[in-house]
């Protein structure tokens, strides 16, 4: 074997090591999601908020993310990829403690945006990892990365629940379900590449507007956010109210459509490759606007428990997909996907209320109409995640994709 080949199987199997140390990163972070998410009620009444400080509560996660994505990038092109992911990472799960000790309602808008913060800034850096162990293997891993996201918020939201039922303080969990997942993301982070600047590269701005790429990208993207938030926190509310069904089968629609998303995108990445980013996206948006139709004009519980499955299998690998186009839409993968991320943030901040909203002053089933033209403008936009579709653009060669680049330093065991 010649030196070179050497190096390049080598280069191979430091980047398949990569893909599985930020599939683990991702895993890590969904959990710390889905551990939060179980002891919100726990966390209401210690801070002794009502329903609706508790809705203003909760808008200061996205406001916190939206305000700190810009930053990745700077902090990576200053620390170094891995650097960067390890002190975000470690930052996002200990700021896990913060909502179970506040007092009261300032304090727990403080600390939300903090939490929110350091999510939208470590979701920024590994997002930008995972598209270069994408672009360096040659075939699609975002979905699959998405996916893992999902189990671990299934991961911690079953550990949540746990907890729950046995009366536990949530100061307690979240504090030892901190130091566990802190441990966990640490070791994660020893595998991912660590990307470095050139010595003479212009470090990105602290704060920028997104490109304009990112905000045609975003626009997809804000639609599948859009129809998954409201159908994840509305689809039992609309099986209970218009379908007049129990409140536990309502729930179970709500688990369904969870499960649906988090199996669809694992398997995801194997029908990209297959048909490319673009055709899957509008096969996609043409089963959600299909599910959408279904809902709001379903007779039965069980057609609009359908409907709602088809729309979180359409809209699954959307989100993934859109992070993967920016990631390659322009010079600076980090800038472009902050935008990315930033507007699907909102989106999934303001899905909740405006459906609630549409619902108040008409009603539901007008509400997922809005969601069912939404998930058509996935067929109408696919085209323009044609940047990360690899089967339209030059693949790499097979022994580019395998060795370091100049700017990647070599993980060490």
């Amino acid at each position: 074997m010649t030196t070179d080949s050497t190096e390049t199987v080598f280069g191979m199997e430091q980047v398949r090591r990569a893909r599985f140390a930020v599939a683990a990163v991702f895993t890590v972070h969904g959990a710390v999601t889905g551990s939060f998410a179980t002891r919100v009620p726990w966390i209401q009444d210690h801070a002794g908020v009502s329903a609706g400080q508790l809705g203003l509560a909760l808008a200061f996660p996205a406001i916190g993310a939206s305000l700190s994505m810009p930053l990745a990038g700077a902090i990576s092109h200053r620390f170094g990829a891995r650097t960067a992911l390890r002190g975000l990472l470690a930052l996002w799960t200990l700021a896990l403690v913060l909502p179970a000790l506040a007092p009261n309602l300032l304090t727990l808008c403080a600390a939300l945006f903090v939490y929110g913060a350091t999510a939208g800034m470590s979701d920024v850096a590994m997002n930008a990892l995972g598209v270069e162990v994408e672009n360096r293997l040659d075939k699609s891993i975002m979905s699959g990365l998405h996916g893992m996201w999902s189990v671990g918020a299934l991961i911690g939201s079953a550990a949540g629940t746990v907890a729950a039922h046995l009366g536990a303080d949530a100061r307690l969990h979240h504090s030892l379900a901190s130091l566990v997942l802190t441990a966990l993301g640490l070791f994660a982070c020893r595998g991912v590449l660590d990307l470095r600047s050139e010595p003479d590269e212009e470090p990105p701005p602290r704060f920028t507007l997104p490109p304009e790429s990112a905000l045609i990208i975003g626009a997809v993207g804000f639609c599948a956010v859009f129809a998954e938030g409201a159908s994840l926190d509305w689809s039992a509310v609309y099986l209970r109210d218009i379908m007049d069904t129990s409140a536990g089968l309502a729930a179970a629609s709500t688990t369904a459509f969870a499960l649906t998303m988090a199996v669809a995108r694992i398997v995801g990445d194997k029908v990209v490759d297959r048909f490319g980013a673009v055709r899957t996206v509008r096969v996609g948006g043409a089963l959600a606007t299909v599910g959408g139709l279904l809902v709001v004009t379903s007779p039965s519980a069980p057609l609009a428990m359908c409907g709602f499955g088809l729309l979180g299998l359409g809209v699954a690998v959307v989100v993934p997909l859109a992070f993967a186009a920016a990631g390659r839409s322009g010079p600076n993968p980090s800038q472009a996907i902050a935008g990315v991320a930033t507007i699907t943030y909102t989106s999934g901040l303001i899905a909740p209320s405006a459906i609630g909203s549409l619902a108040e002053a008409t009603s539901l089933v007008v509400s997922f109409g809005l969601v069912t033209v939404l998930a058509f403008g996935l067929v109408l936009g696919a085209g323009v995640l044609r940047a990360g579709d690899r089967r339209a653009v030059s693949s790499v060669s097979s022994s580019d994709a395998g060795a370091p680049s100049a700017t990647a330093a070599e993980p060490r065991p």
